[in-house]
């Protein structure tokens, strides 16, 4: 059987982790983010801190930053990482929060999985936080925004695919 061009698979078509030993340590960034569409009302319990289960969006960057730590425990085949770095910010529009991550490191595999673990746990974690009020709320839109280093080069989306 010939060799698969999919990197997890090995040449009989088993899943496997990617050796990466040969791989240069360079420094790595990803972002991610993704979007939790939600009424006016439930955006301005999250302006003005009156959720009812407290600060919204410091515990959505908390679960971001938990998340971007264990993604090789929840993500099959993916490396266990050294994170040097995770940002996690929000954009909170009227009826809708955008949620950023970046993550940074210096090895040899990229952290593009980590990114956007990150940003989707932090979607689920402020619909946790919301959902009493809510519960109609729409995640959408969690994407790679960009990354850098590693063999396969950079990468910078073009524009949003929605």
């Amino acid at each position: 059987m010939s060799k698969s061009p999919l990197t997890h698979l090995d040449e009989s078509g088993a899943a496997h982790m990617v050796d990466i030993s040969d791989k240069a340590v360079t420094t790595r960034v990803a972002t991610a983010q993704g979007t939790l569409h939600a009424s006016p009302d439930t955006i301005a319990l999250v302006r003005t801190g009156q959720a009812p289960k407290g600060d919204v969006l410091a515990t959505a960057r908390i679960a971001a930053i938990q998340a971007v730590k264990r993604t090789s425990e929840l993500i099959p085949l993916c490396h266990i990482l050294p994170i040097s770095k995770v940002a996690c910010s929000f954009d909170v529009q009227d009826a809708a929060i955008t949620v950023e991550v970046t993550v940074k490191t210096a090895g040899q595999t990229g952290v593009e999985m980590e990114a956007l673990t990150g940003c989707s746990i932090a979607l689920l974690t402020l619909y946790d936080m919301l959902k009493a009020v809510q519960k109609d709320m729409v995640m959408s839109s969690i994407m790679l925004l960009e990354k850098t280093g590693g063999k396969s080069g950079d990468f910078k989306r073009a524009s949003d695919p929605a």
